[in-house]
């Protein structure tokens, strides 16, 4: 369990959310493993199998008191609203802000700054942890373009010159993602992006847990009542969670890049994870998946200290405490939106 920015976070599988004199007892079995003041709370968020009391659901609708259930594995379930159905008015702000280019460039820049700066530090640890085995000259100089470029993102009032400079530093980041692959050379190189499909057994890898990371966004936006299908970076498009595609830019550097090196580097993935299509295409097979899947659970385990919020957290609630946060910088409880710094 873990209360964060008013939201309760239960994260164990085995426990039951019930109420007892105006306050949130969580059950394991007859054993009493926490209790918080509902009064205390803006949501809950669970993340167990076993759910909520309808005495608890009924309370958390009459207050207004956020009741989302997720899969352990973190995937959208349900969300308890009362009279009101969810929350309307941030919804609406959310809508406003996506209609105006100018406002949407405002919260966008925030992300695109986090996503520059993430992908720079990604490149900086390669330089430290493994100065000998990597281009340390070829990755402190694209370490210093990104970094250059920084300040003059939080300066954007223009969608498309955001999208510009997002796509500069894309290429700049990636050009260099081939030199952070160590072992396994023969079977994993990276040449460039290919998405759909990908081509090779890198861009099938990062396509995967992509997905995975925009799933869990997605989720995590749908908890705090936000609507994902409408960004602010990635306009509307049939289909689409924009919103989530949105969030999820300042975390791919540290939560997928960094997963899918690992798996690499550290030989848990090999090529005989994969399989090649008649078209070219290239995918992970039913055992890959399985792999991958098991190492993004793990990950999402490991702890961290949030760099905005000061808390000790795992790695799987960061996509919940952004969009938290998002919430907040729309409702104007926060002047801007504080985006993920991993360093």
């Amino acid at each position: 369990m873990r209360k964060l920015l008013n939201t309760l976070f239960v994260t164990s599988e085995d426990v039951y959310l019930a109420l007892e004199n105006e306050n949130v007892v969580v059950l394991a079995g007859e054993e009493r493993k926490g209790q918080f003041p509902l009064v205390m709370l803006e949501g809950i968020v669970s993340f167990s199998y076993k759910g909520a009391s309808p005495a608890l659901m009924g309370a958390c609708a009459q207050r207004g008191v956020g009741l989302c259930f997720m899969t352990p594995n973190g995937r959208f379930l349900a969300r308890v609203c009362g009279e009101e159905r969810g929350n309307v008015l941030l919804r609406k702000e959310q809508y406003r802000v996506s209609d105006d280019p100018k406002k949407s460039c405002r919260d966008a820049r925030c992300m695109v700054f986090g996503k520059t700066y993430n992908s720079r530090w990604v490149l900086e640890r390669a330089v430290r942890d493994h100065g000998m085995r990597v281009d340390a000259g070829g990755m402190k100089a694209a370490s210093q373009q990104l970094a250059q470029s920084l300040e003059g993102i939080l300066d954007q009032t223009d969608l498309d010159a955001l999208r510009g400079i997002e796509g500069q530093n894309s290429a700049v980041y990636f050009s260099r993602f081939d030199g952070l692959i160590l072992n396994q050379k023969e079977d994993f190189h990276y040449d460039g992006r290919s998405r759909r499909p990908p081509m090779d057994r890198v861009n099938a890898l990062l396509s995967f847990v992509y997905t995975l990371l925009g799933n869990d966004c997605a989720a995590a936006l749908e908890a705090v009542g936000l609507d994902a299908y409408v960004g602010f970076l990635h306009r509307d498009r049939p289909g689409r969670v924009s919103l989530a595609l949105d969030l999820m830019e300042e975390l791919r550097p540290v939560m997928a890049d960094r997963l899918v090196l690992t798996l690499i580097n550290t030989r848990v993935i090999r090529r005989e994870h994969f399989t090649r299509q008649e078209s070219g295409a290239v995918l992970l097979n039913d055992n890959g998946r399985k792999v991958v899947l098991s190492a993004w659970q793990s990950r999402k385990r490991e702890e961290l200290t949030h760099p905005y919020l000061k808390e000790r957290m795992v790695w799987g609630l960061v996509p919940h405490v952004q969009a938290l946060l998002l919430a907040r910088t729309l409702r104007g409880d926060l002047d801007d939106y504080p985006p993920f710094l991993w360093k």
